[in-house]
């Protein structure tokens, strides 16, 4: 008998944990596709939605390819992989969030800024289609929840929850309460993160939260010193991996990120708090015109080939060293 990808789910006898058992995930880019496959990996179902069927197969294709890599590099079974694919299923109907536990909005618009009224025309579509219980959340980081809450009937079920990336990896949440979030919404909230193996950090509401404010300071004051010839790309990155302990190096980060991403950061904190600090360097906007993005390009600081890099070939270079 040919087997199927449901033969490999878990059932749902051992999939009650708290009575969360479904997540929705709407947006479905890196962000998105590393927290379907989070979310699948612990015996949860996740249903996500993007822009149209075309996208979705993509998504679902995307997703395969990165557990094909994990199979390969002894990280999965290849059993493992078939029963986290079968908990992953695709859309473009808001109505197949109606029996969702938890909704995470984790757009990524290219458009400049981030588009606000967009993201509120989501939880309003979002709310009028789940249970009374369930809980809207945002990955957003430079948004304030509880502006993204007051379109909502209930904005007590709102709260931020933001993974970082590589989100895979990182083993922390941050989770923002808004005005209006109860005890319940956030108690719950805590409850998901445990299960999908973080830990919660809870801040208070601020734009940028602490992880973004803090890193894309760090990005943009190591675009000066490449400005004033202080150092190389490769040095400065080596000074603070090798230094200071960091995973990545401040431009290793960026490319990873994606730099139009970091772009939209900066300019949308610049926005809130008018400081010098997060107004984007010249050097990253140059690179974001040309299309270099980072690793989803294949060339931002660096240049990459099956999204690693290639020594000793950095991109600004060309841009910078003419």
């Amino acid at each position: 008998m040919a087997e199927v990808l449901e033969d490999y789910a878990y059932k749902r006898t051992t999939q009650k944990k708290g009575n969360i058992q479904k997540i929705g995930v709407i947006g479905c880019g890196q962000m998105g596709q590393e927290i379907c496959r989070i979310v699948s990996q612990f015996g949860m179902d996740v249903v996500f939605l993007d822009i149209s069927p075309e996208r979705v197969s993509e998504i679902l294709n995307s997703i395969r390819k990165q557990l094909d890599d994990q199979v390969n590099q002894w990280g999965l079974t290849e059993t493992e992989k078939k029963g986290i694919l079968s908990r992953i299923k695709g859309t473009t109907d808001y109505n197949d969030f109606s029996d969702c536990d938890i909704i995470i909005e984790s757009i990524n618009s290219k458009k400049p800024y981030t588009n606000l009224e967009s993201r509120k025309e989501i939880f309003r579509k979002v709310e009028s289609v789940i249970s009374p219980e369930a809980i809207i959340t945002s990955n957003n980081s430079t948004l304030m929840i509880t502006e993204l809450a007051s379109e909502l009937k209930k904005p007590e079920r709102a709260i931020g929850l933001h993974f970082m990336s590589p989100a895979t990896t990182i083993k922390i949440v941050e989770v923002v309460k808004g005005i209006d979030t109860d005890e319940n919404t956030y108690n719950r909230v805590c409850t998901f993160a445990k299960m999908i193996d973080r830990q919660v950090i809870t801040i208070n509401e601020s734009p940028g939260h602490v992880s973004t404010r803090l890193i894309v300071s760090l990005i943009n004051e190591a675009c000066e010193l490449l400005m004033e010839g202080v150092s190389s790309v490769e040095a400065i990155d080596k000074i603070m991996k090798e230094g200071y302990g960091m995973q990545l190096g401040p431009f290793e980060l960026a490319d990873r990120i994606g730099l139009d991403k970091v772009v939209k950061w900066m300019d949308n904190l610049f926005q809130e708090y008018s400081l010098y600090k997060f107004k984007a360097s010249p050097v990253i906007k140059r690179l974001v015109r040309a299309n270099y993005l980072g690793r989803k390009t294949g060339k931002g600081f660096y240049k990459y080939e099956n999204g690693k890099i290639v020594s000793g070939n950095v991109m600004t270079r060309e841009l910078f060293n003419r």
